[in-house]
């Protein structure tokens, strides 16, 4: 009876060293086949990404090559007009400045070449003076309302109306006071103050003072920044701002002038959304990294 059981058992050993080695070989083959799998599938997102990385590379590179040889052309007709046979038209001005703003505005500044060729318009004799000026007028507005919409999705804006027979001629009486107005971007509030120097009827410009009151955190202290300056059609808010402690920016663009009414938005913004032309200061760059790190390891802290 003995033997007969140690032979069940012997034989349950067998069978079930035989279902181990299967099961085991079954295990191995089926990692071998999943890692093969995993191995392969890794290999071709590889291959994708890198194909898809040469491919913009290579884009950027013919892009950039294109719109250096086009820069070059348009800004020669400009800067060395007696290389060619005859001056270009007024019509050709207009249309290379139309051709610099819409593809280089967000890295040049654009307003010196805007104002000379307005003021070629206004000077010339031209059927078509009229036109010029409203296609200028039609693409600076274009480009400003362009970078508005991305500075404002980044910050914070105010708009404010004034009439301008109420703005003193040069140098005669005081300036117009506008309601200040109190925005807080990134935990930072500050005071903006405007006030209305003069205007310019014949090139639609406006002489602004601008006053930034930053109260200093915990205490009765503030900073003020103050800057003076021309605001037109032609200056642009990521080139044309005024830098901001914290790295942020402020800039003024005119909206409207006519019917004897102006109306001007301010916007302020964080400095990343400046031009690709403004560098931020390494100090700015340290202290931003600095409140990062300890804004990360806050949190870490109190656990």
């Amino acid at each position: 009876m003995a033997d007969k059981q140690r032979d069940a058992w012997d034989k349950a050993a067998i069978i079930i060293q035989a279902l181990g080695g299967f099961m085991t070989a079954f295990v191995v083959a089926g990692l071998g086949l999943l890692g093969s799998h995993y191995l392969e599938r890794k290999q071709a997102i590889e291959t994708n990404v890198r194909l898809y990385t040469e491919l913009m590379s290579k884009r950027e590179e013919s892009e950039s090559a294109l719109r250096k040889d086009m820069f070059a052309s348009i800004i020669d007709t400009f800067l060395k007009p007696q290389l060619q046979a005859k001056a270009p038209s007024l019509d050709a001005r207009v249309l290379n400045i139309e051709l610099l703003a819409y593809n280089f505005h967000e890295s040049l500044n654009l307003k010196p070449l805007f104002a000379h060729v307005d003021h070629q318009v206004r000077e010339s004799n031209h059927p078509s003076k009229q036109e010029y000026r409203q296609r200028l007028d039609k693409v600076a507005r274009e480009i400003t309302r362009k970078q508005m919409l991305v500075l404002e999705g980044a910050g914070k804006k105010f708009e404010r109306k004034f009439h301008l027979d109420h703005v003193p001629k040069a140098k005669e009486g005081l300036p117009v006071e506008l309601d200040e107005q109190v925005l807080t971007l990134d935990g930072i509030e500050r005071e903006f103050r405007i006030f209305v120097m003069e205007v310019n009827y014949d090139t639609q410009e406006i002489k602004l003072r601008l006053e930034v009151i930053t109260p200093e955190p915990g205490s009765d202290q503030f900073t003020t920044n103050s800057a003076v300056f021309w605001v037109g059609f032609f200056d642009f808010p990521m080139i044309d701002h005024t830098r901001l402690s914290h790295d942020q920016r402020c800039a003024v663009t005119l909206n409207n002038f006519e019917d004897n009414r102006a109306n001007i938005t301010v916007v302020y913004f964080p400095g990343s959304y400046a031009s690709l032309k403004e560098k931020p200061y390494y100090q700015e760059v340290v202290r931003e990294l600095l409140k990062t790190t300890e804004g990360e390891s806050k949190p870490k802290a109190a656990q």
